[in-house]
Parts: C-alpha cells; sequence; structure tokens
C-alpha cells in the first residue's frame, strides 16, 4: 500500500453515497471486530477556493464533515472524514480504511467494494458533463456585411 493508493480508496469511501456503500458492504457480509477511536463526531470545515481555478485562494464557506477513528482487533486503525452529518457513513468508512491497510483484506475489499463505487462515481460524473455539455450555449459574433 502507498499513499495514492490509500488516498484514491479514501477519496472513494468519502464521496461514495451512504445507501450504495451500505448495501455493497452488507454484501461481503464481514463481521469486523473493532473499538472506536474517536467516535463519530460532526463538525465544521473551512471550504477555499481558486479564482478561475487557478488564481489567489479565497475563503468559499463552511461545510458540516463527519470523522472517526477506529482501531481493529488486530491492532490496525481506521480513519475518515465524510462530508455531511452521517455518523454511521463516517464509521463505516473508517472500519473499511482500516481493513483496506491490513492487506489481507485489500484485494477483496477493493475488487467487490471500492473498485465498484469509483465506477459508479465516474459514471455519475461522466452523466453529469454530458448534461452540462447538452444545455451549453455557444455565443458568436456575427458579423454584418455593412461597413
Amino acid at each position: 500500500m502507498n499513499t495514492s493508493q490509500r488516498k484514491q480508496w479514501m477519496s472513494v469511501l468519502a464521496r461514495a453515497s451512504w445507501p450504495e456503500l451500505e448495501a455493497r458492504w452488507q454484501a461481503l457480509g464481514l463481521k469486523v471486530d473493532y473499538q472506536p477511536i474517536r467516535a463519530p463526531e460532526v463538525g465544521l470545515a473551512q471550504v477555499r477556493a481558486r479564482m478561475g481555478g487557478t488564481g489567489r485562494a479565497f475563503n468559499l464557506g463552511d461545510t458540516t464533515v463527519t470523522r472517526a477513528v477506529i482501531e481493529l482487533a488486530g491492532g490496525g486503525l481506521g480513519y475518515s472524514y465524510v462530508r455531511g452529518r452521517s455518523k454511521a457513513h463516517a464509521e463505516l468508512a473508517a472500519v473499511i480504511d482500516g481493513l483496506m491497510q491490513t492487506g489481507e483484506m485489500n484485494e477483496r475489499l477493493n475488487r467487490e467494494l471500492i473498485a465498484p463505487l469509483a465506477a459508479l462515481k465516474a459514471e455519475q460524473e461522466a452523466l453529469r458533463r454530458r448534461q452540462v455539455a447538452a444545455s451549453k450555449v455557444d455565443f458568436f459574433t456575427m458579423v454584418r456585411g455593412d461597413d
């Protein structure tokens, strides 16, 4: 496991919808023994943006986030930050993060949980891009023949 792989699966877990994540987790049928180190708690995080996407940074506003930290019975730690107030989502994402780091469950979880959730998110984003592109209006200047 390297840092970029972990960033990828943590991003997928944080951005997945709770019903979809829960359904895929239930389908796995795993029973995991863990204890919360930091019970899921709701707070605020400041959102920053850049003018034009690349310009100076400015404070856009605040968003609600929920975070959790768990310890697996085998000794691994799992962390999560999810947007919104879903404590169950944050706790499950932390459990999955902990399992993904152990190595023994990594391949199965990646194949049956992370990859399908990432594909679903990519499909939703592609659909959204197509919807936006369909509503695009091209403005152009017409040149009149008289000078």
